[in-house]
């Protein structure tokens, strides 16, 4: 089974194409359009710009076709609003030329799976400004992730407020993982030691969310394409500004 990846939830936008568990080509873009991890540098520009030379650019790699794919996978979020608007608009527009089954999964599911081979408790982590975090909380031990929270967004203080709770209770590490444990090292490090650690992934998040969707593909399980949003969590910049001024009316 080979599944295409994408993700532009985050600052860095990645495509990958998994089959049967193994990466087999992957490509991966900074906001500003930045070439990451040997990806060709020839591609530029926005999210908007660059994810469906970078779909081309991973299909030619990998030998493969759309309509010879299984199916796609698109994070959902949370992340960059107008990023998610530009994953699942770009997805729907190829599954449904080609009617190829599509899964949408959780930017902190795929970002935690991301770790490989750590046991313990897992905080995925991304930076939503406002000094507030997205985070969701998994337990891994070492090869799957079992959900222990829902994906929230909250201020950090209370998000570390929660780890700790939860590690106390089951005596465990805990990996910090994400842009959001990125920002927070320091502070992390700091309130965790010696029983917390901020790892990297071991491949992109597209990659996660290709090998996410696999697993989800197997067990016969697409969303609905027509149905399938984004996972915003809080409402966008142009709706706050409304609901504002409704309040002053």
């Amino acid at each position: 089974m080979r599944v295409l990846g994408i993700d532009t939830a985050s600052p860095t936008a990645s495509v990958a194409i998994v089959e049967d568990g193994a990466l087999i080509a992957e490509e991966i873009r900074d906001r500003g359009g930045a070439a990451r991890n040997g990806a060709s540098p020839t591609l530029k520009g926005n999210h908007s710009e660059i994810v469906l030379p970078l779909v081309d650019a991973v299909l030619a790699k990998s030998g493969s076709r759309l309509d010879g794919l299984s199916g796609i996978a698109i994070s959902i979020g949370p992340g960059s609003f107008t990023g998610l608007r530009i994953g699942l608009a770009t997805v729907k527009g190829l599954a449904y030329d080609r009617q190829l089954p599509v899964v949408g999964v959780s930017t902190l599911l795929a970002n935690a799976a991301r770790v490989k081979e750590l046991s313990g408790m897992i905080c995925s982590l991304l930076d939503a400004r406002k000094r507030e975090v997205y985070a969701g909380l998994f337990q891994s031990n070492g090869q799957r992730l079992t959900r222990l929270t829902e994906d929230t967004i909250d201020s950090l203080r209370k998000i570390l407020d929660l780890v700790k709770s939860l590690r106390e209770a089951n005596d465990q590490s805990v990996i910090f993982t994400g842009d959001g444990a990125t920002v927070y090292e320091k502070l992390l490090l700091d309130e965790f030691a010696p029983f917390g650690q901020v790892a990297g992934g071991n491949s992109s998040v597209a990659a996660a969310v290709a090998a996410l969707g696999i697993e989800r593909f197997s067990n016969g399980t697409a969303d609905d394409l027509g149905a399938l949003a984004p996972l915003y969590l809080r409402p966008s910049e142009a709706e706050s500004k409304l609901g504002k001024s409704r309040l002053t009316c």
